[in-house]
């Protein structure tokens, strides 16, 4: 498998789809596919329609990070369940799914940082997680460097996986266990009669089912708002680099203010910036610009606004709005979504790597790529069943988190879809939060 998925990738799932369904989810990324799992577990008749290929778009674009720590308080609940969830797959799957347990990292550039990290554990501790404060010689011993930190927040049971090989695996199991899933096939539009979802139309034609489940990532506002659903979801770009085979100086992943890294399983260490990523100035950036208002207020420092998004993109200026269901929809025209990598941001991670590390110095590339991250005003996702389409469920947003706690996503929004209790409370992830007077702010999360 290489990384990331792109059209070059084989299609794995050719179809067709069959007529009906008890459910169709639209999106083959790692919530799609989660949600998809346990549904059919559960003895539903699934279909999971994906425009393109199995996890590719931000699915295998992302750091492949499975962390609990400094994460939102709302979402620790379903982050432990997820990795709980991820050890029992891994058991399943053995080697396939690359995941290790070998901690998170953060560390602090300033007493700023550490501030930010001591105030965080109060939420380790209600959770009775493993997390703990370093000082700097603390964390010289965990991970030497030439960086200067001061300090540092660890997990030991977090853990990494590698995107590109989990998703793709688990699908295929989830295939051999009865689900349908095809590739090739965008999701047009929903068929509703009598103002509730009785089933979708595909490019392939329809399946008659009563519920869908609505995962397309940076691609679901385009769709919900076509049917009238509101969601104030933006798009950012991330650039992320794999580094040629290195000696193992650390086995899991850390970060700080200006570079991440993860050991991954070909040798390599994966590269990303800290917090540096870039906006794509569209419509949507004005229509949502009262609700995003906070966050920009809060920290706009790591963002590098671009003028227009390149054509065919969710919020590019000529994508349009409204289709027909019996004609091309955007989802077509752009099967998956591949930015290019900022190739200067690339060149700069090197040099930050090579000054914390200096005797590995400025390594060299194997290949870069980037994603779009779909993100929320208060960075957290939409979990929710939509009051106005009956039998439409909405799980997007994830704001970048969604890769690690997908599993546990994957799994609530299941039972969302049966009825059944989902088992955690996901107040916080209502859609209705952006019409019901709630203070929309981004959360204690790091």
């Amino acid at each position: 498998m290489t990384f990331p998925i792109t059209l070059a990738t084989p299609v794995r799932h050719a179809g067709p789809p069959p007529s009906e369904a008890d459910v169709v989810i639209i999106g083959g990324g790692v919530i799609g596919v989660m949600t998809a799992w346990f549904l059919t577990l559960a003895g539903r008749k699934v279909v999971l329609c994906e425009k393109g290929r199995i996890a590719g778009e931000q699915s295998s674009r992302n750091w492949g990070w499975v962390r609990k720590q400094g994460r939102d308080p709302a979402e620790l609940p379903i982050m432990i369940e997820a990795q709980a969830i991820w050890e029992d797959l891994a058991a399943q799957f053995g080697d396939g799914l690359g995941y290790r347990r070998t901690g998170v990292l953060y560390t602090a550039n300033n007493a700023r940082d550490m501030a930010e990290y001591e105030a965080w554990m109060s939420h380790a501790r209600a959770h009775g997680l493993d997390t703990r404060l370093l000082d700097a010689a603390a964390l010289d011993a965990l991970l030497p460097s030439k960086a200067g930190w001061v300090g540092g927040l660890w997990t030991a049971s977090d853990a990494r996986a590698e995107p590109w090989a989990a998703v793709p695996r688990i699908a295929e199991a989830l295939a051999g266990k009865g689900a349908v899933l095809v590739e090739n096939c965008a999701v047009r539009a929903l068929d509703i009669a009598g103002g509730r979802v009785t089933g979708v139309m595909t490019e392939a034609g329809r399946i008659a089912a009563g519920q869908v489940v609505l995962a397309g990532g940076a691609w679901s506002a385009l769709f919900a708002r076509a049917h009238g659903v509101g969601l104030p979801q933006l798009s950012v770009r991330a650039t992320v680099a794999a580094t040629v085979p290195l000696p193992e100086f650390w086995p899991g992943c850390a970060a700080d203010g200006e570079f991440a890294i993860r050991r991954r399983a070909d040798g390599g260490y994966t590269l990303a910036p800290g917090h540096f990523h870039e906006f794509f100035i569209g419509p949507d950036a004005f229509r949502h610009l009262r609700a995003f208002w906070p966050q920009i207020r809060a920290d706009i420092s790591g963002t590098r606004f671009l003028p227009a998004a390149p054509r065919g993109y969710p919020d590019a200026w000529g994508t349009p709005r409204r289709w027909s269901a019996e004609g091309q929809s955007p989802f077509e025209r752009m099967r998956i979504l591949n930015p290019a990598p900022n190739a200067a941001e690339i060149e700069r991670l090197r040099d930050r790597f090579a000054r914390a590390f200096p005797a590995l110095g400025r390594p060299g590339i194997a290949a870069a790529w980037a994603g779009m991250i779909d993100t929320m005003p208060d960075v957290v996702p939409v979990i929710d069943t939509v009051a106005a389409l009956p039998g439409l469920t909405v799980a997007t947003g994830m704001s970048g988190h969604g890769f690690g706690i997908g599993p546990g996503i994957g799994r609530v929004v299941a039972d969302l879809v049966m009825g059944r209790a989902p088992g955690h409370d996901l107040s916080r992830f209502r859609l209705s939060r952006f019409s019901d007077g709630t203070r929309i702010a981004p959360g204690p999360a790091l």
